[in-house]
């Protein structure tokens, strides 16, 4: 029978407790360590761990667990930690596989993540969530995988994705070792209209067990209430303070973010500073970090580090990113604390309040020291179908850019996309457009450049073009085939040639990021894995961004994290505007819209 996540396997029992006593000698010892109690909340100084095989075995005096070949590490004037866990990640948002995503996490303390691969789901089904869930399995960091819900984000009225998840592929994928959840419920309105796909979704994960994870964005009162009345026991969409605190009284575990792009932390981790409510119910997650940040800032210590910045101390900011998630997730008697019967996934830290990772330990072997990995680990192959993904049908040419409208009329109305850095939320706002030669153009003066979506994965042909005010291009165009959720091929820009260009770049590349001036490539990020990672190291990937970085600098763009803010452009899940291949999206009545107001 195959056990739950989470679930200690009774065949042990005997060998922890003669471990326990020192009848069996421990594989190794931490002596002399200032334990963080996340139960008690204390910090314990002059601790031993004691740990046989993968598991720890005593937390105390270890003396008598000392045999000839144990390795012992001698942490004295060091903290003891659990291992860090992300409660709610997307690891294609890295563009790193999963074997390179724990590469560059494992060296940060982070023994565990929660993933939800929508992003692969919306490319290649219920195939590429496996692919990423078997990936995990041979890691020493653990991957559990939360089973999409929304794919694709909404009704195929709105966009065309690559593939579709129902109630079948979730009843499967339930069976598989490592599933702890049903994915985020992006599609919140379905669950205020009972939609039978999202509600039989609902009650499967229930009836199997398992976790529903939340995505809210509706009114505090009613709609919130309603929401968790359906099961749905978490959220990472908070943005103010007041939202989180609102999901917390109701009962909800409040996933703090803080992304490479999103920095809700300050505001929303202001109900502990100051409104000093429990903490006990909030978690500390990524949700999306890019390759550059794992490299300068690091992973959940860095999220981990702000909570302290702003003033939480730090055992409560360990908490949250240790037995507070684990408890979320009911695997809280394996992993997120430090005693007898758990996983021996161990961090020592050199410096408490700078959260500094001086060794780390998973399944009770030491993986990485100073900052660098020191375990080997197994390389994944991806199936070739998982490579070709990128079906556009034909050569983009600049005339698919193009605009018409009624020469004998000057200036237009023109529904435009206003973007703000740092926010997954846009704004719908009206643009007085002059006609050129009977087309809509780009108007690089008033920030005003093209958005186009073109669907690339069934050669429909489809292609979405609007207008997208606040990323200051002044030339060229830039394309990417990460375009959440349903990824198909967004390009932006100010010149129709440069624009055909960068996504033709894309299609032979099989997926990825580009950047276009004058006919000429400035800059490619290959993404050959569904058009969304790269099985390189993080270094490599990381330096190619950069690259992009710059390339977006030369065209104009100000914003300090664009690709993130632009990916968010084609997902009809977020207020106020989108934009996909099927055209503008009015997010806040769930309908299609009109680019030029009649």
């Amino acid at each position: 029978m195959l056990m739950k996540p989470g679930v200690k396997p009774p065949e042990i029992v005997e060998k922890l407790v003669s471990g326990a006593l020192g009848r069996i000698r421990a594989s190794l010892v931490i002596r002399r360590g200032a334990l963080v109690n996340v139960f008690t909340g204390e910090i314990v100084e002059n601790t031993d761990i004691a740990v046989v095989d993968d598991r720890i075995v005593l937390v105390g005096d270890a003396e008598h667990t000392i045999g000839p070949e144990t390795r012992i590490i001698d942490a004295y004037r060091k903290y003891l930690t659990p291992g860090f866990l992300d409660g709610h990640v997307h690891v294609e948002s890295s563009m790193l596989t999963v074997t390179q995503f724990a590469k560059a996490v494992l060296p940060h303390g982070t023994t565990t993540v929660f993933i939800d691969p929508h992003e692969i789901a919306n490319v290649l089904g219920i195939k590429g969530v496996k692919m990423m869930h078997d990936e995990g399995l041979g890691l020493p960091l653990k991957v559990y995988v939360s089973i999409p819900s929304c794919v694709p984000a909404t009704s195929l009225e709105f966009e065309t994705s690559g593939a579709e998840i129902g109630l079948k592929e979730v009843e499967e994928a339930f069976s598989w070792r490592n599933t702890i959840a049903l994915g985020e419920i992006m599609n919140y309105p379905g669950v205020l209209s009972l939609d039978p796909k999202i509600i039989g979704e609902v009650k499967t994960a229930l009836r199997s067990s398992r976790i529903v994870e939340g995505h809210f964005f509706g009114n505090l009162n009613e709609e919130l209430n309603a929401y968790v009345a359906a099961g749905i026991s978490s959220d990472h969409e908070s943005v103010t303070m007041e939202a989180g605190l609102a999901k917390l009284r109701l009962g909800m575990h409040v996933m703090v973010r803080e992304a490479s792009a999103w920095k809700d932390l300050k505001e929303v981790i202001r109900m502990v500073t100051e409104k000093k409510v429990n903490a006990r119910r909030i978690c500390l997650v990524s949700d999306d970090r890019e390759p550059s940040d794992l490299l300068k800032e690091g992973h959940i210590d860095h999220i981990v580090r702000r909570a302290i910045e702003e003033g939480v101390d730090p055992v409560t900011s360990i908490q949250m990113a240790t037995l507070n998630t684990a408890e979320h997730f009911k695997v809280d008697g394996e992993i997120g604390a430090l005693a007898p019967g758990m996983i021996a996934d161990i961090l020592i830290l050199s410096d408490l309040n700078r959260v500094l990772v001086d060794t780390v330990i998973a399944n009770g072997r030491v993986v990485a020291r100073n900052g660098r990995l020191v375990a080997e680990m197994p390389e994944y192959q991806y199936p070739e179908e998982a490579k070709r993904t990128v079906r556009v049908g034909r050569k983009l040419d600049e005339k698919d850019f193009k605009i018409r409208v009624d020469p004998n009329k000057e200036v237009f109305k023109v529904r435009t996309i206003q973007v703000v850095e740092a926010k997954t939320l846009t704004r719908s706002m009206l643009v007085d457009m002059r006609q050129r030669n009977g087309f809509l153009e780009a108007d690089p003066e008033q920030d005003i450049a093209k958005v186009a979506v073109v669907e690339r994965h069934r050669a429909s042909g489809n292609i979405g073009i609007g207008f997208v005010k606040g990323f200051g291009f002044k030339n060229g165009a830039v394309a990417s085939t990460v375009a959440h959720d349903s990824h198909n091929m967004l390009i932006l820009g100010v010149n129709d040639r440069d624009m055909a260009l960068a996504g033709n770049t894309l299609a032979e590349a099989g997926g990825g990021m580009v950047a276009v001036e004058n006919s000429r490539i400035l800059a490619l990020l290959e993404l050959p894995i569904a058009g969304l990672m790269s099985d390189k190291p993080v270094q490599e990937v990381a330096a190619n961004v950069e690259k992009l970085s710059e390339a977006w600098r030369r065209l104009g763009c100000v914003m300090t994290r664009p690709f993130m803010t632009m990916s968010l452009l084609a997902l009809p899940v977020l207020p106020e505007l989108r934009i996909t291949d099927k055209g503008l999206i009015d997010t806040v009545n769930f309908q299609r819209t009109s680019l030029i107001l009649e």
